[in-house]
């Protein structure tokens, strides 16, 4: 088993390297973006206006938190039905308490995981929104409740680069 404090150490490491990059990011291109007044139709198409409503500062828009907000990336299916998918980018507030309904990410056995936590039959459940994966008991009800399980932040949004094959973008 890998000690706890490598990581513990690889995770913030990785939160480092991430706001690292969203930082000299946001930096060569300024803190905002222009935010355009008319609407965009995804079913027909719209004369666009050429007027911008104002900027947009992704930061204020996206994090309540920042000092308590890091970036994680999704592998596996287990959340496709909630519309998260592999290589997508969440946006995790831990300042924000979780509540029944929210998606979560949970450190099991120091192994992070993005699943929706709810309350069932009194005790507290990570639900995967995928049939093919299992509820988790937080509250050691299930035989495989042996380890250390904690709800580590909120996801209060996701980043989903578009591609041009539609392959990838299914998976």
């Amino acid at each position: 088993m890998v000690a706890t404090t490598s990581k513990k150490t690889a995770i913030s490491a990785t939160e480092s390297a991430l706001d690292a990059a969203l930082d000299a990011a946001l930096d060569a291109h300024g803190k905002s973006l222009p935010v355009y007044a008319c609407t965009v139709a995804a079913g027909f198409p719209s004369p666009a206006e050429d007027y911008v409503e104002g900027r947009l500062d992704l930061n204020s828009h996206l994090i309540r938190h920042p000092a308590a907000t890091f970036f994680v990336r999704v592998a596996g299916l287990s959340m496709n039905g909630a519309g998260i998918l592999p290589d997508d980018l969440l946006i995790v507030d831990r300042g924000q308490e979780a509540g029944s309904g929210d998606i979560v990410i949970a450190a099991l056995d120091n192994e992070l995981t993005v699943k929706r936590l709810c309350r069932r039959r009194g005790g507290w459940v990570l639900h995967a929104e995928n049939p093919d994966f299992s509820d988790i008991a937080l509250d050691g009800e299930d035989e495989d409740a042996a380890g250390e399980k904690a709800v580590w932040g909120v996801v209060t949004g996701l980043v989903r680069r578009i591609t041009r094959n539609p392959r990838r973008a299914a998976r």
